[in-house]
């Protein structure tokens, strides 16, 4: 009796689905993050939470629905349906905690963010697992057009799941009781892009050492004094992707060669509207023809890593080849606080990307 009537009050829950998705959501900038969370007392902990209880649904709804009605069969694809299941278990799990009145619920709310966070952590290796399940079905018949469309809603899908995440880890983030300085919730009011893009190419170096036994040296050049407002993990998985890339490139043009490998360059620009960061190889560059694959959802060299994450295997971590994903979803996170990703090659000798980023701040995040 209890499990039917837990079914029939999800059932009925879920009927709201369409109607919190027709809402229209309500967009914020980096500014407005930052100064808003620069006093997280528990006056300001409550409002952000109370509007998270209204906003969160209502982008979850929308993401929700989206996934029940992609085209050509892509929603009826098990990791899809996976997906969507997690989204409808979010949508419950914020539209029955009940009205946030005092800190008490607060803190009970943030840890309930906390875990719909955890929850969603792998929706982007697993809708990768269902694109390359529907290209299995596809074959090598697939239209430009159906292409087109498939790229533009996974695009509208991950930019607002960004924005979902970034929502709840900045509100999570400002409970830090020790935050270091200059550190407002995920946002460093005074990061070092040089500080970060060297972490970066520490980690990228690591996973190059680790796959090929070599890597080639990373050089950066700019102002190790300058800063500006930034979210440093955002920033991180950017410029990890691109160098991640670029020692790749760089390493397999030179495996078999008795001469060393021209080391990756890293320049740091300060201007008036943006930050931005170049990334150079002499990897070979890529053919012109081959350039647009790179922002495309389409193109994956890791399947087996892929269905191994989808199963719950342990050994589906990071590898230099990655799932296809790192340059196009390192777009959407430059687009999303109004910067731009643009990638420019030369075959015959190598790549340059150059990663624009907003020091701004006062971009209102693109909503879908």
């Amino acid at each position: 009796m209890a499990a039917r009537k837990a079914v029939e009050s999800f059932s009925k829950l879920i009927e709201e689905v369409p109607r919190w998705g027709a809402m229209k959501p309500t967009g914020v900038s980096l500014r407005y993050m930052m100064e808003f969370g620069s006093k997280p007392n528990d006056k300001n902990l409550m409002i952000a939470a109370q509007f998270l209880h209204k906003e969160l649904p209502i982008r979850i709804a929308r993401r929700a629905l989206e996934l029940e009605s992609l085209p050509y069969g892509l929603s009826e694809t098990s990791a899809v349906l996976k997906v969507r299941d997690w989204y409808l278990d979010s949508f419950r799990d914020v539209r029955l905690f009940p009205e946030i009145r005092d800190s008490n619920d607060e803190l009970a709310f943030t840890e309930m963010i906390k875990m719909i966070r955890l929850r969603h952590n792998h929706v982007v290796p697993t809708m990768a697992l269902g694109v390359q399940q529907l290209k299995k079905d596809w074959g090598p018949n697939a239209s430009l057009e159906e292409l087109d469309e498939i790229h533009r809603l996974l695009d509208r899908f991950y930019l607002s799941r960004i924005g979902i995440r970034m929502l709840i880890g900045q509100h999570v983030a400002l409970h830090d009781p020790d935050p270091q300085p200059g550190v407002v919730g995920q946002i460093h009011s005074k990061m070092s892009p040089m500080e970060a893009a060297e972490i970066a190419s520490q980690d990228a170096r690591a996973i190059c050492y680790r796959e090929y036994g070599s890597a080639p040296d990373v050089q950066i050049y700019g102002d190790p004094n300058f800063t500006f407002p930034y979210v440093p993990t955002h920033l991180h998985l950017m410029v990890f992707e691109l160098v991640k890339n670029s020692l790749r490139a760089v390493q397999e043009r030179y495996m078999s060669s008795e001469i060393d490998p021209v080391p990756v360059r890293i320049i740091v620009a300060d201007g008036i509207e943006d930050v931005t960061i170049k990334i150079s190889d002499e990897g070979g560059g890529i053919p012109r023809r081959g350039l647009p694959k790179l922002f495309s959802y389409l193109y994956s060299t890791a399947e087996n890593n892929l269905n191994e994450l989808f199963n719950g295997g342990a050994n589906a971590g990071v590898t230099m080849a990655g799932y296809g994903y790192g340059i196009p979803i390192s777009r959407l996170y430059a687009r999303y606080f109004g910067g731009d990703l643009q990638i420019l090659s030369m075959e015959g000798y190598g790549t340059d990307a150059y990663l624009h980023l907003s020091r701004l701040g006062d971009s209102q995040e693109p909503l879908a």
